[in-house]
């Protein structure tokens, strides 16, 4: 496993959009819902909470995918469809990249399991918190005061 450093860099499969990351990830997750299964073709999907002004697309645009609700937007690649990152509707202080779009993701380990009562039976990760679905609101500030600490 590589070291994390700032600035991360990275984009989608094809090169169109390209993300810039300035500040330290606030959490690192796997989601093993079934959504996150079908939006990855894969057993869960990887995300990494980055502050909100410490990320930024440099260059292209992105679409809309995934779900189109009022509460989350999965930002694809226009042309080669990559799903780069997510937003909570309303700011709430992060964006979900996801860091296999990043140019080294080699640092990475998901730090908690989410939606673990839809995992496939053998998806397991190195996770060091496990929840049936997402932890309670007031579980958050000791989960991201830990992974704090740990980084």
């Amino acid at each position: 496993m590589t070291q994390m450093t700032l600035p991360m860099e990275g984009g989608c499969r094809c090169g169109k959009v390209r993300i810039r990351i300035d500040k330290p990830p606030m959490l690192t997750m796997a989601c093993h819902c079934t959504g996150c299964q079908k939006m990855s073709a894969s057993a869960y999907s990887l995300s990494v909470a980055i502050p909100t002004d410490g990320f930024t697309v440099t260059k292209g645009d992105t679409v809309i995918g995934g779900l189109h609700g009022d509460q989350s937007q999965h930002h694809h690649c226009d042309w080669c469809k990559s799903w780069v990152f997510s937003r909570i509707a309303f700011d709430v202080g992060f964006v979900n990249v996801r860091p296999t779009m990043l140019d080294d993701a080699g640092w990475y380990v998901p730090f908690m399991e989410t939606y673990t009562s839809e995992a496939l039976p053998w998806a397991k990760t190195p996770a060091k918190h496990r929840y049936p679905q997402f932890p309670e609101m007031a579980d958050f500030g000791k989960l991201l005061a830990e992974f704090a600490e740990q980084a």
